[in-house]
């Protein structure tokens, strides 16, 4: 594939300050170089200019629910202006054409779970990240995280937790949307709630007040720290209904199904969803009962409880690269060794999830796993029985819509922000095309070097 790139031309772009819904950017003059297979031209964006005007021309378009093949689509400052086939779209006199031949063009892919201030376990264990790590040297970290996943093609993540980095979410939020920093445009969660002295750090002497990981909140506290939370900004509230808290570290529900619908309710309110870490079929049962919008993990989920979350319409959110990651780390030899217990366990559960017609997000608990390899989600949810193109609209139109930023991203479509990208290739063929990311942009404005 690389002999096929060319080097493009780069030219300064001075880029003023743009304001689309939910987000402010004010970017700075920056030097883009675009590698990609584009020959001898400078793509330069300018999301002020409502003139400017650019046709990409790919092979072929996935726009959010189908692959068009022969499409091209026109995009105007920061949105996108028409999207059909290449022979009946117009576009202005001198409007920049960007053929893309043998590529695909899609929506931004969109991470629905990020860890942005953890990095891989096998660099270092959750507990030495928590304990052992300054706030600083996570936050430094973040910001090359951040850089990373959008560089491989993912321009929104929901990023549920810092994991004892307090608000720091918050911040690395407003430094992206400020311009101040590259990256995707950020969801965050903050602190997450956990049920009192269920959570980690573990293993200390009683003696010790030691930080945790999340906010403990139990009964009526719940409201009180729910409204903290939105308030110290919380885009969505995280709670862990379950946890590895059982007398013998077995896994059980944390909070009873009365604590989360006042959570829910009190998240509600403030139009706040809420999203639930669980992997007990009770967790699950008292997360969809009480009005969480995703459930995330769901390890042990059995057939009732997915058909319960498909009639309560609750998205399934299945984190399969967590566990393939983390397995691999322990030693497992993947394709030479039998899969482990844990591995086998995930495949049966995402199959009963699939057959129960539960919608399925696209997230992977990326940290756990190096920030910038989203994609192996994607790999393993085909893997594991869904089609490609469904693999291909979960990433994209389906996460969009769960975040209630279906008027804004996720699909290829006239009006919407013109976060697009291009890979090498059809991933409705082959899902690992969506590895090979040869094009970014982002509002309008071409983030990938």
């Amino acid at each position: 594939m690389e002999s096929r790139k060319s080097e493009v031309k780069s030219e300064d772009l001075k880029l003023g300050r743009h304001t689309t819904k939910g987000e402010d950017v004010k970017r700075l003059p920056i030097l883009i170089a675009f590698v990609g297979f584009v020959s001898g031209f400078a793509l330069a964006q300018t999301p002020a200019s409502q003139n400017q005007v650019t046709v990409l021309k790919p092979a072929r378009v996935f726009d959010g629910a189908r692959m068009q093949e022969g499409w091209a689509v026109v995009v105007r400052g920061s949105r996108i202006e028409a999207a059909g086939p290449a022979a009946t779209v117009a576009a202005a006199a001198g409007a920049m054409v960007v053929d893309l031949p043998g590529a695909t063009i899609m929506p931004g892919m969109i991470e629905m779970h990020s860890h942005v201030l953890r990095h891989a376990y096998n660099e270092a264990p959750w507990n030495d990240q928590v304990l052992k790590e300054a706030e600083a040297l996570r936050v430094a970290r973040a910001v090359n995280h951040l850089k990373a996943t959008l560089d491989s093609g993912f321009t929104t993540i929901r990023d549920l937790g810092t994991e004892g980095a307090g608000y720091a979410d918050v911040g690395l939020k407003q430094a992206v949307a400020q311009g101040i920093i590259p990256g995707p445009r950020m969801i965050v969660t903050g602190r997450a709630i956990v049920a009192t002295g269920t959570y980690a750090p573990k293993g200390f002497s009683p003696a010790w007040a030691v930080p945790q990981g999340a906010e403990e909140a139990d009964g009526d506290s719940l409201v009180r720290v729910v409204r903290d939370q939105a308030g110290k900004g919380a885009d969505w509230i995280k709670v862990y209904g379950d946890y590895r808290a059982g007398p013998n570290g077995e896994t059980v529900p944390t909070f009873s199904l009365e604590e989360m619908q006042l959570i829910v309710k009190t998240a509600s309110s403030l139009n706040r969803p809420v999203v639930v870490h669980a992997s007990t079929p009770e967790g699950m049962r008292r997360a969809a009962l009480a009005g969480a919008r995703t459930i995330e993990h769901g390890d042990g989920g059995d057939a009732n409880v997915f058909k319960l979350l498909a009639s309560q319409g609750v998205a399934f959110c299945p984190t399969l690269a967590a566990g393939d990651a983390t397995s691999q780390y322990a030693g497992w030899k993947k394709g030479a060794d039998p899969e482990p217990a844990r591995i086998r366990q995930k495949r049966e559960t995402f199959k009963l999830a699939l057959a129960a017609g539960v919608t399925m997000c696209a997230g992977s608990d990326v940290g756990v796993f190096p920030h910038g390899d989203s994609a192996r989600e994607l790999e393993l949810m085909v893997a594991y029985g869904m089609t490609p193109l469904a693999a291909l609209a979960s990433v994209t139109s389906v996460n969009a819509s769960l975040l209630g930023l279906d008027k804004q991203i996720g699909r290829v479509a006239s009006g919407l922000a013109a976060d697009l990208i291009a890979v090498d290739g059809n991933p409705a063929a082959d899902i690992s095309a969506t590895r090979k990311v040869t094009l970014v942009m982002k509002n309008g404005t071409v983030v990938r070097k």
